[in-house]
């Protein structure tokens, strides 16, 4: 419940200050000060007091963190958590150089010069919505075995303009989507991997028909997800037969969690058609209306008409309008709960199944659709309290946090993510993480040709 924390002397900030025990905390305060309103205060809540705080009932002051001295913090959970040190590597957990902070004032992270740096690398160059680029930090405290002197990247909405540069020798790694992943196939520089993110259909509460159980669960039921998957996402994505992905293992029985909860959001049409039936019978209408907000890229208008085509086949009476939107303006629409159904991905945080199941609570930031259940509530927050240090318990709170969730249909789950990308064969060493920060830069190197 309490742990202390060992800085290192030798970390410094870009302009030579030391990175001090007051640095968290001066972060962790300003992250949870209410006034900030962080969507992502919530995953200090592990901290004492923090929730309180959050709520405006409890002072700053109150949070349970203090520097011992300069290189040295302590800080005191609400109750032991099993997987609180995988959270200190999020960004909401990491340092800020105060003084810094409030000197830029409302410029901050503007550009290059109103950020500040303590890591491998430095944002030497940004041109807005086309590059930018990372110069080796020469006060990271272990920049000796840093072997990049820059990393220059490029924003390239196409993605066949993006190969077709690849091609020519201007750039050494791409993404690459599903349509150019077979160009590539049985090629040594095409890398694919199955990643632990969810892609899935939200579905907005505030719409009247949406607001129907039914209406959810026919919509869910009636998406092939193996068609889909084959044809679109050819990238190491898997149908998803659940929210939570393989690969979350019972640390004491050994079972794996996806495995155990078993097929919980498969295809079945002649279900989907019988329920959508009650469906409209309960709404009294022959017809519904929805529209499918996704956003402007290559690949995701392709998508969206796929499902429209699928479901509006195999649903009477269904009609869906896409809206099409530039990726900022399509979070904006969803953070702003103006929208009926939207495709979203996430990428858990940690490796626990809370990581994706909390995202539903009632009240929850990354919630933005209206759903509340309060029994899903109550089983998520006994997997966080009485049963946190209960590993059997808890594991069945959140196996039937799960079910509960996709029985009501609060989302429909597609696929679990995969990635391709490619990359020439003299690039090294570039760690890819499956929780936290998706990339780490510092090993990597050019090889001798």
């Amino acid at each position: 419940k309490k742990y202390t924390f060992n800085l290192r002397k030798d970390a410094k900030w870009s302009n030579g200050d030391n990175v001090t025990a007051n640095d968290f905390i001066f972060a962790w305060k300003r992250a949870i000060n209410p006034e900030t309103a962080s969507q992502y205060a919530y995953m200090l809540f592990y901290v004492k007091n923090a929730k309180e705080i959050n709520k405006g009932t409890m002072p700053l002051d109150a949070l349970g963190v203090k520097a011992i001295n300069n290189y040295t913090l302590e800080v005191e959970l609400e109750q032991p958590v099993p997987y609180f040190l995988q959270l200190l590597a999020l960004p909401i957990y990491l340092p800020q150089h105060e003084s810094f902070l409030k000197e830029q004032g409302n410029n901050y992270a503007l550009e290059p010069s109103n950020l500040i740096y303590n890591g491998p690398f430095v944002l030497e160059k940004w041109k807005h919505e086309q590059e930018f680029q990372l110069k080796k930090n020469a006060t990271y405290w272990d920049q000796k075995k840093v072997k990049l002197d820059e990393i220059n990247f490029h924003i390239v909405k196409d993605t066949m303009t993006a190969v077709n540069l690849y091609e020519a020798g201007d750039l050494d790694r791409v993404p690459i989507n599903s349509q150019i992943v077979d160009k590539y196939r049985g090629n040594k520089e095409l890398h694919m991997s199955s990643d632990p993110g969810i892609a899935m259909l939200r579905f907005n509460e505030k719409n009247t028909a949406l607001a129907n159980k039914k209406v959810r669960q026919s919509i869910s039921l009636a998406l092939n997800k193996d068609d889909f998957v084959a044809h679109f996402i050819n990238n190491g994505a898997k149908p998803a037969s659940g929210l939570v992905p393989v690969g979350h293992v019972n640390e004491v029985t050994g079972k794996d969690f996806r495995k155990e909860n078993g097929d919980l959001s498969s295809y079945d049409l002649q279900n989907a058609q019988k329920i959508w039936k009650e469906a409209k019978k309960e709404l009294e209408v022959e017809q519904v209306n929805l529209e499918f907000l996704t956003f402007e890229q290559d690949n995701a208008k392709r998508m969206a008409e796929y499902i429209k085509g699928d479901l509006e086949k195999n649903l009477q009476g269904l009609t869906i309008q896409i809206k099409q939107q530039p990726f900022k303006q399509k979070l904006q629409l969803e953070q702003a709960g103006d929208y009926d159904i939207t495709m979203a991905n996430w990428g858990p945080d940690y490796k626990d199944p809370i990581s994706y199941l909390e995202l539903f609570t009632t009240g929850n930031p990354n919630n933005k659709m209206n759903y509340s259940n309060v029994h899903y509530d109550e089983l998520i927050k006994k997997a966080k309290t009485d049963f946190v240090l209960d590993t059997e318990n808890r594991w069945e709170a959140l196996r039937e946090a799960e079910q509960v969730l996709l029985e009501d249909a609060a989302v429909a789950p597609l696929y679990h993510i995969g990635s391709a990308y490619v990359q020439k064969d003299y690039v090294k060493g570039i760690e890819k993480h499956q929780f936290g920060g998706i990339y780490t830069y510092k090993n990597a190197y050019i090889a001798n040709e």
